[in-house]
Formats: C-alpha cells, structure tokens, sequence
C-alpha cells in the first residue's frame, strides 16, 4: 500500500490551518527566503517550472500528535511559489511526529485538524 496521497486548497497554508513548520509565520520563512542567494535561486526555479509542469512533487506535511497541528515538514519552497502563483490546491504526503518517531503515514489525513 503506497503512502496516503492528497490534495487541499492553497489557502489553507497560512499561520492557523498548516504553519510553515520551524518558522512562526509564513512572511518569515518569505523573508528569509528572499533573503538567501541559494533560495532565491529555488523560488525563480519553481516559479518558472510550476506553471509548465504542475507541482510534481508532494509537500510533506507533519501532524504533531501531541500538540495535534499540522506543519510543513517539507516542501516550504514549493508552498511559497504556489501561494505566490495562487495555484487553488495543492498535492500533499503526510507523517505523524511523536516523542520518539516520525512515521510517514498510508492512512487517511486527520481533515478535522483543519477545522473541516
């Protein structure tokens, strides 16, 4: 069974719904981006090939179980160029994070963590 593949709309990356992991907001992880040679270099290359060829990679979202949120685990870059592009969904894998582990999940997402 292969790893549990979804789609959600874009609007749901902001600083309720899906945070952008270890940054506090989504205008940080932009400013720092914006900020880096190397990552601005990413973002022009995503910006240039996304509208081509479609996301073609999933972002990895993490669901934390004890403070049960949802973060980008990875796939930040690629979450920027698509709510900079204003793509309406966007293709997602995700992982449960524990004390000890993290394991990348075949089951259903936990939608009601989003308010859904």
């Amino acid at each position: 069974m292969s790893l549990y593949t979804g789609t959600l709309p874009t609007r749901f990356l902001n600083d309720e719904q899906i945070r952008p992991g270890a940054y506090r907001t989504w205008a940080e992880v932009f400013r720092d981006f914006e900020g880096r040679y190397e990552d601005r270099r990413i973002l022009n290359e995503l910006a240039a090939s996304i509208p081509r060829t479609g996301q073609r990679t999933p972002i990895m979202l993490e669901v934390d179980d004890k403070a049960l949120d949802v973060r980008v685990a990875d796939g930040h870059h690629r979450s920027l160029i698509l709510m900079r592009l204003g793509i309406s969904e966007f293709t997602f894998q995700w992982c449960e994070v524990g004390f000890w582990s993290v394991k990348k999940q075949r089951k259903p997402f936990p939608y009601h963590l989003l308010g859904l």
